[in-house]
C-alpha cells in the first residue's frame, strides 16, 4: 500500500470513529451501546421514546447533514481554486453563498418569518434560486469572458451587489425578519431532517461523483489555458461545467444549512498538504474526506456540552477558527507550496 492509499484509509478510519462520537454528545448523554440499541430498535432503556427521537430524528440526520455538506463545500472550492488557479478562490468568494442569501432574504422581507415547514421550503426555494440565477449570471459571463482571473473578480462583484441587495433589505424589514435571517445566516448542520435527507444526500452524492471524469481534465488546468488547449482540454467548456457542478454544490448546502464559510476555501489545501500531491485523482477523495471530517468536527463541537451550555453554537463560529490559520499559512508559504 502506497502513501496515498494509506493516508485516504487513516481518513476514512477518522471519520468512522468520529461519527459515533457525534451520537453521544449532546446536551443528554446517551452512551455508545444504548446509541447501538436505538439504532437497531432494540433499547428499551429508560430515555425510552425520547432517547430514540433524539438519535434518530436529531442527531443521525445532522450529522449525515454534516459530512455530506463538508465534503460538497469542500470538492466546490477544490473546483473553484483549479478552474481559476487562485488559492483563495471559493463558493463564498464567487458570490453564490451571497446570491442564496439574498434569496433568502427576499423571501422573510415577503413572508416576514422563517418558521415551521412551509417557511422552511420557502428558505430552501428561495435559497436554491438566489444561488443558481448568480451561478446562471456567471456562466453567461464565462462563455464571452477567457480570462479565469476576470471571472473571478466578476463573481466578487456579483457577490458585492448581492451583499449590497440584502443590506438594504434588512434595513426595509421588521425587527422579527432581521432575526430571523441573522439566525440562518450564522449556519447549522440541523435544518435537514429526515424528511429532507434522502433528497440531500442524493443531490450531493451525485454532483459530487460527477466531478470524477474531471480529474483529468483539472490536472491540465493546473499548467495554465494554452497547455491544457494543447493536449485537448475545450477550455470553454470543461470550466462552464465545473463551474455548474461547483455553484450547485453550494446551492444545495447554502439552501438547507446556510451560508457556511471557510470549508470550501481551507479544507482543499488540507488536503493537498496532507497528499503532498497535485493530481486530482488523488485529491478529489482526499478533499472529499477531508471535507467530510471537518463538517462532522463542526457538528461535535457545536452540540458539545462543555462548549455550547446546552444550546448549539453557530457553525460559523467555529469554522474560521480551523480554515482561517490555514489560509494563513498558505498565504506566508505560497512559494514552497507548490500546488498552483
Amino acid at each position: 500500500m502506497n502513501r496515498h492509499s494509506t493516508i485516504l484509509l487513516l481518513l476514512a478510519v477518522l471519520l468512522v470513529i468520529l461519527f459515533p462520537i457525534g451520537l453521544t454528545t449532546g446536551g443528554i448523554e446517551i452512551p455508545v451501546p444504548d446509541v447501538w440499541n436505538i439504532i437497531s430498535g432494540n433499547y428499551t432503556g429508560e430515555l425510552g421514546d425520547v432517547g430514540r427521537f433524539i438519535i434518530i430524528e436529531n442527531r443521525l440526520p445532522a450529522l449525515l447533514t454534516a459530512t455530506l455538506a463538508g465534503m460538497a463545500l469542500a470538492i466546490a472550492g477544490l473546483l473553484m481554486q483549479t478552474c481559476f488557479n487562485n488559492p483563495l478562490a471559493g463558493p463564498s468568494i464567487m458570490g453564490i453563498s451571497s446570491g442564496a442569501s439574498l434569496g433568502v432574504a427576499l423571501v422573510i422581507m415577503s413572508f416576514g418569518t422563517i418558521a415551521g415547514v412551509w417557511g422552511s421550503l420557502a428558505t430552501i426555494s428561495g435559497a436554491l434560486a438566489g444561488a443558481l440565477i448568480t451561478l446562471g449570471v456567471i456562466l453567461l459571463f464565462s462563455i464571452y469572458v477567457r480570462s479565469a482571473d476576470v471571472l473571478l473578480i466578476i463573481g466578487i462583484l456579483i457577490g458585492y451587489l448581492s451583499s449590497s441587495a440584502i443590506s438594504l433589505l434588512n434595513f426595509f424589514s421588521t425587527d422579527k425578519a432581521v432575526h430571523s435571517f441573522v439566525l440562518w445566516g450564522m449556519g447549522t448542520f440541523s435544518a435537514v431532517g429526515m424528511g429532507n435527507l434522502a433528497l440531500f444526500s442524493a443531490l450531493t452524492v451525485t454532483l459530487t461523483l460527477c466531478t470524477v471524469p474531471y480529474a483529468k481534465s483539472l490536472n491540465a488546468l493546473l499548467f495554465g489555458q494554452r497547455f491544457a488547449e494543447n493536449v485537448g482540454v475545450s477550455v470553454g467548456r470543461v470550466r462552464s461545467t465545473l463551474l455548474l457542478l461547483s455553484g450547485s454544490l453550494t446551492a444545495v448546502v447554502t439552501a438547507w444549512c446556510g451560508p457556511i464559510g471557510f470549508i470550501g476555501l481551507a479544507v482543499p489545501h488540507i488536503a493537498r498538504m496532507l497528499m503532498a500531491s497535485s493530481n486530482h485523482k488523488i485529491l478529489i477523495p482526499a478533499t472529499a474526506l477531508c471535507g467530510a471530517l471537518m463538517g462532522l468536527l463542526c457538528q461535535i463541537i457545536s452540540v458539545a456540552p462543555s462548549l455550547s451550555r446546552g444550546g448549539t453554537i453557530p457553525v460559523n463560529a467555529i469554522t474560521p477558527i480551523i480554515g482561517v490559520p490555514v489560509i494563513i499559512y498558505v498565504l506566508m508559504n505560497r512559494k514552497k507550496l507548490l500546488y498552483f
